[in-house]
């Protein structure tokens, strides 16, 4: 596995990642539309002061997983396009990136249903937060992780 830097040419494959219907339901997120995805990670994602990184296996760009500031809080965040759940991509990529991501506490968002990225934030050292949960108008549940 290679956590590299994101190119241009990373874009559209992690756009269809986030078009996969049973992702977004996992993730509870919605798809953007191609253009405001775009805007979306070259005006936001892409910005100097956070990290980004593309998650290569075997030569085959499988994700991305990045770290930003947002409501006082340093987030991580990390998506793997479906075909390659199961096989330990996103603890590993997680793993690695804490080597580069060294501010503490890291915090998480993920959906209450989200078992399995729940798993791959523990494995890695990251612990909900206590009264932490959000709960949003459509009813959806996130929890708070938090790597101290």
């Amino acid at each position: 596995m290679i956590l590299r830097t994101v190119t241009d040419e990373d874009l559209p494959i992690f756009f269809e990642h986030q078009r996969d219907p049973e992702a977004l339901r996992m993730a509870a997120f919605q798809s953007r539309e191609r253009d405001a995805f775009m805007t979306h990670w070259r005006t936001n994602v892409l910005r100097p002061e956070n990290l980004s990184r593309t998650i290569v296996v075997g030569g085959v760009v499988v994700g991305n997983i990045g770290s930003w500031e947002q409501d006082a809080k340093r987030l991580v965040g990390y998506w793997i396009g479906r075909e390659h759940w199961g096989k330990g991509i996103a603890t590993r990529a997680l793993s690695e990136f804490l080597a580069l991501e060294r501010t503490r506490p890291l915090n998480a968002w993920v959906a209450s249903h989200n078992a399995g990225s729940i798993r791959v934030l523990e494995k890695c050292g990251f612990q909900a937060v206590i009264g932490g949960n959000q709960v949003h108008e459509d009813g959806m549940t996130e929890v708070l992780m938090q790597l101290a």
